[in-house]
């Protein structure tokens, strides 16, 4: 089912015709079904309201397919948010704004506000904990036993192409991510405890540094939050055959960030062959491009 196509508008729809429309689509034919969703679709984001009601129905059939109806035009409307906001973004912006703009294309419904509220208890936990005024490494490995052995977040080498590990929130929900995915939450809850830690995206990797006028580590997230220097860096980079550029070990710029979430997901996706979220994203990648 094409959830994108192009649906001509139809004409209106009195209260009665409305009920009798919906209720088809717990049909269990799916000629039938496919017709009803595309009747519907023909309306409009004016068929969300209508749906409402039905989203709490006694048939769990009809409420799962009135919700992706709902989700349908959720991820609309939260792809024209984000394209908007990718287009009229400079090279710095509010990237946790950003990531959760981008969350809202897949999961619609998902509740910003706990997610932000999430890290802000994580953040105050630690400031309970960790007295600000203790060294880089102090602080650091307070903050890697409560996220890592505490919490349990860890890189998901078993599956490291889910897209899941790229989503924020199923990260925070599964304690599974990517490089990228885990140093976001570090530097969130760092950013929180008013901590000097950066992003650095490394060639294939993506890491955080906490650097102060005394002293610098860099921190991988992906890997329980073991502690590197720039020589460790360095030679990361000879070994994977990249030459080593000033700008490897500088803090990447949040559309660079941004930038770097959406081309891992356009590449997964077009592994698993989802044409879909492949022509979604590569609208991404173009807006933020530029």
């Amino acid at each position: 089912m094409n959830l994108t196509s192009e649906i001509t508008s139809a004409p209106p729809l009195s209260d009665s015709q409305r009920a009798a429309l919906i209720s088809l689509l717990a049909d269990e034919d799916p000629a039938v079904y496919q017709t009803i969703w595309s009747k519907l679709l023909s309306y409009g984001p004016d068929v969300v309201t209508w749906l409402q009601p039905y989203l709490l129905d006694s048939d769990p059939l009809l409420r799962r397919r009135s919700q992706a109806i709902v989700d349908h035009f959720g991820r609309q409307s939260a792809d024209t948010d984000f394209l908007g906001f990718c287009l009229r973004q400079g090279e710095e912006f509010d990237l946790e704004s950003g990531v959760w703009k981008l969350v809202k294309t897949e999961f619609p419904n998902f509740n910003e506000q706990a997610y932000r509220a999430l890290l802000d208890g994580y953040a105050n936990e630690l400031k309970r904990r960790v007295s600000l005024d203790g060294g880089a490494e102090t602080i650091v490995a307070h903050i890697n036993e409560f996220l890592f052995s505490e919490l349990g977040f860890r890189g998901n080498e078993e599956d490291y192409y889910d897209p899941d590990n790229s989503y924020l929130n199923r990260v925070l929900d599964n304690r599974l991510g990517n490089p990228i995915s885990l140093s976001l939450v570090y530097i969130w809850i760092a950013r929180r405890m008013h901590l000097p830690v950066a992003g650095i995206g490394l060639p294939g990797h993506f890491i955080c540094r906490f650097q102060t006028s005394k002293e610098e580590l860099y921190i991988d997230a992906f890997n329980s939050g073991k502690l590197l220097t720039k020589v460790d860096c360095v030679k990361y980079l000879l070994q994977t055959s990249h030459t080593l550029e000033e700008g490897h070990l500088a803090p990447i710029s949040a559309r660079r960030v941004l930038l770097r979430i959406c081309a891992n997901l356009h590449q997964i996706y077009t592994a698993l062959e989802q044409a879909e979220h492949v022509s979604r994203f590569q609208r991404y990648l173009v807006a933020l491009a530029k």
